[in-house]
């Protein structure tokens, strides 16, 4: 019996990086995972991936979510087989451009807001009913340090984190009544594609692999965990 048995989790961005390996660490702890990204290859790997960890597969959804119906469908079909989500891990993020803030076109700004802040919202908004029915709701939304600090050439990326927090910190004190617990999570310095794409020259082996702080999540998730509100580091 895992940490996480009989729970249902919704994790976005789940094809590959931090995403793909909380799926993973959440079916080993007991969860079935609905694993909702835009890649269909890397969907079907990590299905092949959790059902060797909890011999069972995962339900997927290839779907972007920016197309933001896609997010109520998914809601519905949610109730129509379960009733309730009992963990929700918003975990797709938009780097976008690194460059000066005049430099972006308008799609380009709208872009990474669609995923890192609009997305995430439509997924409170069409989740959190679910959430309540759950007997210990959990919500987890990962965020970045540039969210925090003056990031040159990080405009719109940052913007979106800080939008994020505020947005997330908010909700959580929307349903600090309730048996829900929702927190934001900082990753930290981690092994992914995005990081590669931000720092092209350095050494992918002095940063940590998504594997290690997939731990973090189920800490979370965990109808135990008492947190809300509250912004958690996954590396010291």
């Amino acid at each position: 019996m895992g940490r996480l048995s009989g729970r249902v989790a919704l994790v976005t961005g789940a094809s590959r990086g931090i995403g793909r390996a909380v799926a993973i660490e959440f079916a080993r702890e007991g969860a079935h995972v609905i694993a909702f990204a835009r890649t269909e290859g890397g969907l079907t790997e990590l299905d092949d991936e959790i059902r060797k960890v909890s011999g069972e597969s995962a339900t997927l959804v290839s779907e972007s979510l920016t197309d933001f119906a896609k997010i109520d469908q998914v809601g519905g079909a949610i109730f129509q087989r379960w009733k309730k989500l009992d963990i929700l891990v918003g975990c797709a993020g938009a780097l976008g451009q690194l460059s000066p803030l005049q430099s972006y076109t308008p799609k380009m700004w709208d872009d990474v807001f669609n995923v890192n802040v609009h997305a995430n919202w439509r997924l409170i908004r069409s989740m959190d009913p679910l959430l309540r029915e759950s007997d210990a709701g959990r919500a987890i939304f990962v965020t970045s340090l540039a969210g925090r600090r003056q990031a040159m050439y990080w405009g719109p990326y940052a913007a979106s984190k800080a939008a994020l927090d505020n947005m997330v910190l908010t909700y959580a004190a929307e349903i600090a009544h309730t048996k829900m617990r929702v927190n934001l999570l900082d990753p930290g310095r981690v092994r992914t594609k995005m990081r590669a794409a931000a720092y092209p020259g350095e050494d992918p082996a002095t940063v940590v692999p998504p594997e290690a702080i997939a731990k973090v999540f189920v800490d979370l998730a965990d109808p135990a965990c008492t947190k809300n509100g509250e912004l958690v580091l996954a590396q010291p």
